[in-house]
């Protein structure tokens, strides 16, 4: 009796095991199209699979340009936030890393929009975890 028991906990384990492994696989496989290289060199970081970093009623995707080491532009992203307040973030916040080396801009501290708080912490972790991708698989 104990055999089949022990038989039991060791399948279960093995299997637990195995769909831990093709998850962990399946995880790293989309993380790996988080970025992409244009003919011209720029490298274009996808946060959508990085950062799940919720705002106000979603996750706030952003593609973030990156050319010669320096933040080209950030774009926002298709998302469910609230226009009315999310055009206000992307109008006062996105151009904030635009020309700065990513070393820098990934310290750089950039104010939040008034009224649109959650929103805007969830686009700056979004920055800063492309930023972070970026130095880190370039």
């Amino acid at each position: 009796m104990k055999r089949k028991s022990m038989s039991k906990t060791l399948s279960g384990l093995l299997v637990a095991a195995l769909m831990f492994t093709v998850l962990g696989v399946q995880a790293i496989s989309t993380q790996q199209n988080a970025m992409s290289k244009q003919s011209d060199g720029t490298y274009v970081v996808n946060t959508s699979t990085l950062c799940k970093v919720k705002g106000y009623r979603s996750t706030t995707p952003l593609k973030i340009y990156i050319k010669n080491d320096k933040v080209e532009k950030i774009e926002a992203l298709k998302n469910q936030e609230t226009p009315k307040y999310f055009t206000r973030v992307k109008q006062e916040m996105l151009n904030k890393w635009n020309g700065k080396t990513v070393k820098k801009a990934v310290k750089l501290k950039v104010n939040g929009v008034t009224g649109a708080t959650m929103s805007s912490d969830a686009l700056k972790k979004n920055v800063k975890a492309g930023l972070e991708y970026y130095q880190t698989h370039k």
